[in-house]
C-alpha cells in the first residue's frame, strides 16, 4: 500500500483526539519522522494474532475490527477501533488479537524502538499512553458486564450509545452515527445472533427510538431512553 512521504501529522484530522495530541506543533516533524503511514483497503489485515509484536498502530482514518480466532477457525470480534485509537499497548512479545480494516482506513505504524525514543523525549506522550491503557481496561470490564449480565436489548442499546459517544459521527444530524460494520460483526461482538440484532434494531425503529437511513447509518431519536435501556433502568 502507498506510504506517504510528506509530513502527515500537521494535516491529520485525528490528531486532536489521539495520543499524538500530546506532541506540540513545533515537534510534529519529529513525530512524522517516527511514524510510517499505511493505507488499508477494506478487508485488509494488518495485525495477526500470534505474530511478533514489533509495532504499535494509531488509527487515523476509518474503522478496524479487533478479533481472536477460535480453535475451529471462527472469529470472535472483541472490539472496533476508529480514528484516534492506539493499538498494541496491552501486548507483550506477540499480538493477542488480529486487526482488520472494515472500510478504507489509515494507520500510523510505530516500531517499538522508535516509540521508546519518543516516550523518553516527550513525557506527556507517555502519560497520554498510560491514560489510554487505563481506558482500555475500563472498556474490557464494560465488555465483560455486557456479555455476562445484559439482555439483548441492553446489549444493542449499549453498543449504539457507545458508538454515539466514542465513534466519529455523521455530518448530519448530530445524533447520527456511522456503522461500517456488518450486522453479523455486531452480533459477534455482542454475543448475539444476527437475527436477534436485526429484530432489536427493527423494534427500536418501530418504537421511534432510532431511524435507519441505511445499513451503515443509524440516527438516535431518543438518546435518554436508549441510555436508560443500556444502563438497565427501563
Amino acid at each position: 500500500m502507498p506510504q506517504h512521504e510528506h509530513d502527515p501529522c500537521s494535516s491529520c484530522a485525528a490528531r486532536g483526539y489521539s495520543v499524538c495530541s500530546a506532541i506540540d506543533d513545533k515537534d510534529l516533524g519529529r513525530l512524522a519522522a517516527t511514524a510510517v503511514v499505511r493505507d488499508l483497503a477494506k478487508g485488509e489485515t494488518f495485525i495477526e494474532e500470534g505474530d511478533s509484536a514489533s509495532d504499535f498502530f494509531n488509527v487515523t482514518r476509518g474503522t478496524v475490527k479487533l478479533y481472536k480466532l477460535l480453535p475451529d477457525g471462527r472469529q470472535q470480534v472483541t472490539g472496533f477501533a476508529g480514528a484516534g485509537h492506539f493499538l498494541g499497548l496491552a501486548v507483550s512479545n506477540t499480538y493477542a488479537f488480529s486487526a482488520e480494516a472494515i472500510e478504507q482506513s489509515r494507520v500510523c505504524r510505530f516500531s517499538r524502538p522508535k516509540l521508546r525514543e519518543l516516550l523518553h523525549d516527550f513525557p506527556a506522550l507517555e502519560e497520554r499512553l498510560l491514560q489510554t491503557a487505563c481506558n482500555e481496561l475500563v472498556a474490557a470490564q464494560e465488555q465483560m458486564l455486557l456479555l455476562g449480565r445484559k439482555t439483548a436489548r441492553e446489549r444493542v442499546a449499549s453498543f449504539l450509545v457507545a458508538r454515539l459517544e466514542t465513534g466519529i459521527p455523521c455530518v448530519n444530524p448530530s445524533d447520527a452515527i456511522a456503522l461500517p460494520m456488518t450486522r453479523g460483526e455486531i452480533a459477534d461482538y455482542l454475543g448475539l445472533t444476527i437475527e436477534t440484532v436485526s429484530r432489536t434494531f427493527s423494534r427500536f425503529k418501530a418504537e421511534k427510538r432510532i431511524a435507519i437511513p441505511s445499513n451503515t447509518e443509524v440516527v438516535i431519536l431518543d438518546r435518554p431512553w436508549l441510555s436508560g435501556i443500556a444502563a438497565g433502568l427501563q
